[in-house]
């Protein structure tokens, strides 16, 4: 059982895997830092010049706080979008690249059992004909 695992893990492109695995750590530490920086947002702090403002004013000034705020925050999970775009497209195309190589380890593994079966069953009528040609044991 551990034959089939050791040639599938032979067969893996280890100097592509090494060589992609700086390019996947950085992806990785890229979207560890944008989604690991989880700060609040922070309100805008309303204009206090002294004199008392009417509420409409104030409404006003707090609607375009939050929405400084808010579009702050789809700015930043944009970015995080894009960052784990990338990360998930370099997995995906190394994801593929394995599938690919272990189609092709089926196949030859196909193509052996096939030559060992023909071959199996010439030394089978190898040793009948021998049997028989000798009048047996």
């Amino acid at each position: 059982m551990a034959i089939p695992w050791l040639a599938v893990l032979q067969s893996v492109p280890w100097s592509d895997v090494i060589s992609n695995a700086p390019k996947l750590a950085d992806g990785a530490r890229k979207l560890w830092n944008t989604v690991g920086v989880n700060a609040a947002p922070q309100e805008a702090p309303v204009a206090s010049s002294g004199q008392v403002s009417p509420p409409e004013a104030q409404a006003l000034a707090a609607l375009e706080a939050r929405s400084q705020t808010l579009e702050n925050a789809v700015n930043h999970l944009h970015e995080q979008m894009l960052a784990s775009s990338e990360l998930i497209k370099a997995l995906a195309e190394q994801n593929a690249q394995l599938v690919s190589r272990l189609e092709v380890m089926r196949v030859r593994l196909l193509w052996v059992g096939a030559a060992s079966g023909v071959l199996a069953l010439t030394a089978l009528l190898g040793l009948l004909l021998a049997f028989t040609r000798h009048g047996g044991p």
